[in-house]
């Protein structure tokens, strides 16, 4: 295999119960970690996660992908502190694609929560286990023995073994069962809940970092690959003369189109094959294709919106229902509908799709930017017919990922090259192929209808919602959305109403739908939380006060005595129950941390959302002020975080700002358009996101709890846009109920 050669640059314990079966490689005897460590060099290896070398070097397995959420730094950290390691003394690997690990698909906001307790697991053991060798050293029972700060201490004595002096004997001992094992007490730690940077913070800063751009290896070539237009189409004929006359292009090569529904597999296309990056670019420039656009090629947003939204006016399949929604409404004096639409989104991470592939005989080594490596190593030993075994998967630092790089088709298309050309090949996207393959976020259509009585409480309440599913991506003739994709924001609906009737409708599929930073939580929870400050402002009742009232008593939503598949992101209802009064909390905290209700200038106003996703609640307050252009401003943006435990606090802030830029660049800016077919837009001159002059002030307000640890990636993105629109209308008494804004609708008259 080859080998890089140059870098071009740069209630938790109840949570314990259910997430402690997840932790794989626990044994006698600590063998089993994939550290190449020199054989005169004792080293005690307890799990999967975990080494210990005679120097006292502890080294932590980081499973999961680094693409700035700091879950390299995070879960580590958690293992460190169990074990009382010094931080300063602890050096993190980047773990390959491989099953032993547990999960590691890097995605769903699901990293801490599934593996809090194993690493604490991790910690607990090893830690226990230099305290049983430092006991049978010094001929003391293990009761006696402590450990503290990278060391065990004799606790009569103060005498002290530091861990390297343990790791030989410590090796030889059994592994203790999970319920021998003691856990610190919160008071203890070191790290959890404190702020530390993360460990990859310098070299990012100063240039040394390895993303999967800055990959080399010895012999390798450089790919650019022109893929048809449109979702299905394939190549009729082409003509590869000209490219073939361009400095350092050394062949064309033919990707076989894979059929859609196409899934994770190469779209297909003519690869050219060049000694660098830019000749393989110039080289594709000069290709001569004919293709066949196939069945997507009359595919339009503004017709397909248009059937969308009759779909959503249109009684669909009931997916939540409780009470008698037709005669509420029908019997209401106060009827209020409005209807959402939420368009198609590219991912746009910084860095593009990248990977580097090397196949000889029947292995494939490849080096990538990805958010799902053992995700990536099927696909690959599927696309090249070789057993998993045979692929392995090497994970660099990702240059943002948003969900796009848990797709592994990129890695496939270097694998299958490499293959064919008999030499290691580095297969780079460019925005264009970025903004243009992408697989996008859904685009969506949704008709939401509520009785208000006299006092102006809802009585009924109706939502229709009408999506092309992410499944239609990998199934044919897949047109409703599963349990999963509802659960984000419709089924889950926390408001106490006594009638309410939740409904999918049908939605065929003409580009690839994949998961984007919290999924379906976009558009629903913009309708969900847009409705409801429709329905104060009907009501007269200011929209904090009047939510206080939809939310009504602090309760837990029983899906089982609604008739609702809830399947909760993955965790278990018991542990991870919708609890309103934990949404009421971050409403209270938000409203007094914002200065609501305090005065604003003519056309400046402040709007409030308030929803659960990924396990975890978030509120948020934004300040606009709208100029008479048209244009939105946002000076101020207040979020209250109840993510349970918090493990590195630095980075629940970081995530949570992260999300409100991309939450205004949702509201305001992003928008796929296709035409015959084809993406119209390219790159940022026309797929627009936030920048920095549109930055607000972010203040980021975290609950302190002892829950178990929710997600912190995802739930920050889904209350901004409902946020800005409800400030807009509080600034201009203009409602916005389609994405991106338009500031033509906004001008003063």
């Amino acid at each position: 295999m080859s080998t890089i050669v140059n870098m071009s640059r740069r209630d938790v314990a109840k949570g314990a119960a259910f997430v402690s079966g997840l932790v794989l490689g626990f044994h006698i005897g600590g063998r089993g970690l994939p550290f190449a460590a020199a054989a005169t060099v004792s080293r005690f290896e307890p799990n999967v996660y975990l080494a210990i070398d005679e120097t006292g070097l502890v080294t932590i397995v980081a499973h999961r992908s680094e693409m700035g959420t700091g879950i390299r730094t995070d879960l580590p950290l958690v293992l460190a502190d169990e074990l009382e390691a010094d931080w300063s003394r602890v050096k993190i690997v980047q773990a390959q694609g491989d099953p032993k690990y547990g999960d590691q698909n890097t995605d769903g906001s699901r990293s801490t929560w599934q593996f809090y307790q194993p690493m604490r697991v991790a910690g607990a053991t090893a830690r226990q286990m230099l305290e049983a060798a430092a006991g049978q050293i010094w001929r003391v029972p293990t009761e006696q023995c402590r450990a503290e700060h990278h060391a065990i201490v004799h606790v009569s004595d103060g005498r002290r073994l530091p861990f390297g002096d343990l790791v030989e004997v410590a090796a030889t001992l059994p592994v203790p069962s999970g319920s021998a094992l003691r856990f610190k007490p919160p008071s203890a730690w070191r790290y959890v809940g404190h702020p530390v940077p993360i460990v990859d913070l310098g070299d990012i800063v100063q240039g040394r970092a390895t993303y999967g751009i800055d990959v080399v290896v010895p012999g390798m070539k450089y790919a650019s690959i022109e893929r048809c237009p449109v979702y299905g189409g394939k190549v009729e004929t082409f003509d590869a003369a000209d490219a073939l006359k361009v400095p350092g292009v050394e062949q064309v090569v033919a990707i076989p189109a894979t059929p859609i529904p196409s899934g994770f597999n190469p779209l297909g296309g003519i690869a050219v094959i060049a000694d660098n990056t830019w000749a393989a670019q110039q080289g594709r420039q000069k290709l001569k294709i004919e293709w066949d656009y196939g069945p997507n090629a009359s595919h339009d947003t503004t017709s397909y919106r248009a059937d969308l939204e009759a779909t959503a006016r249109q009684a669909g399949h009931a997916v939540r229902q409780q009470g008698d929604v037709d005669s509420a409404l029908a019997s209401s004096t106060n009827h209020i509908s409005a209807d959402y639409f939420v368009p198609y989104y590219a991912h746009a991470p910084m860095e593009v799709p990248v990977a580097i592939a090397h196949f000889v005989g029947t292995k494939c080594e490849t080096w990538a930017p990805t958010q799902n490596p053992q995700g990536a190593r099927t696909t690959v030993a599927q696309v090249l017919g070789v057993p998993e075994t045979d692929v392995t998967i090497n994970v660099t630092l990702l240059g943002g990922g948003f969900g796009r790089k848990s797709k592994p088709d990129y890695i496939a298309e270097a694998a299958l090259l490499s293959r064919q050309i008999g030499a290691p090949v580095k297969v780079t996207w460019t925005r264009e192929d970025e903004i243009r393959h992408d697989y996008y976020h859904a685009i969506c259509a949704q008709h939401l209808e509520a009785a208000l009585d006299g006092d102006g409480r809802a009585t009924a309440w109706l939502h229709r919602t009408v999506f092309p599913p992410i499944e239609a991506t990998f199934q044919p003739n897949v047109t409703y959305g599963s349990a999963g994709e509802l659960q984000q924001g419709v089924t889950d609906m926390p408001y106490a109403i006594a009638n309410v009737r939740c409904e999918n409708g049908p939605a065929a599929n003409h580009v690839r739908i994949g998961w984007y930073r919290s999924v379906y939580n976009i558009p629903q929870a913009f309708a969900v939380c847009s409705f409801a400050d429709e329905l104060a402002a009907a009501a007269g009742k200011d929209p904090i006060e009047y939510l206080r009232q939809l939310l009504g008593a602090p309760r837990q939503l029983d899906f089982k005595a609604i008739g609702v598949d809830y399947p909760n992101y993955g965790a278990p209802l018991d542990v991870y129950p919708v609890d309103t009064g934990r949404l009421r909390g971050v409403l209270d905290l938000v409203a007094r941390k914002s200065e609501w209700g305090q005065p604003l200038p003519p056309r400046q106003g402040r709007g409030v959302a308030v929803h659960r996703s990924f396990l975890t609640y978030v509120a948020a307050v934004v300040h606009v002020a709208v100029g008479t252009d048209g244009q939105t401003t946002i000076p101020r943006v207040d979020v209250a975080v109840d993510c349970g435990l918090v493990i590195n606090p630095d980075r629940v802030r970081a995530q949570f700002e992260g999300a409100t830029i991309m939450g205004i660049g949702n509201a305001l800016y992003s928008n796929i358009t296709v035409k015959d077919g084809q993406i119209e837009q390219s790159n940022f001159g026309d797929y627009l996101v936030a920048r920095t002059d549109i930055t607000p002030s972010t203040n980021v307000h975290i609950v302190e709890s002892n829950a178990p640890p929710g997600g912190v990636g995802e739930p920050g993105v889904p209350p901004i846009a409902p946020a800005i629109c409800n400030a807009i209308y509080a600034a201009t008494g203009k409602r916005i109920r389609a994405l991106p804004v338009d500031p033509a609708h906004l001008k003063a008259t």
